[in-house]
């Protein structure tokens, strides 16, 4: 059997620091979208059927609105004033 000889110093890690900032940050990043995403919801649950309909959306595509803020449920795009 060997027996490892001498001690390894163990002193402050550059490389550590960073990637638990970074993870913070992308934690704090995605609790706020869990936030907005909840608001939205919120929003669009509180408006009328008529209301949901003047903006083209219909009350079951609520919560696919909301989870996906990007992205156009029915593909449409409005268009810029400027080029009206």
């Amino acid at each position: 059997m060997s027996t490892a000889h001498g001690a390894t110093a163990l002193g402050p890690t550059t490389g550590s620091a960073p990637r638990v900032s970074s993870f913070f940050k992308r934690y704090w990043g995605a609790f706020q979208e869990q936030r907005k995403r909840n608001k939205l919801r919120g929003d669009l649950f509180d408006l009328t059927d008529r209301e949901l309909q003047d903006i083209g959306i219909a009350r079951g595509e609520i919560d696919y609105v909301a989870s996906h803020r990007s992205i156009d449920p029915r593909g449409i795009r409005s268009a810029d004033p400027m080029n009206v």
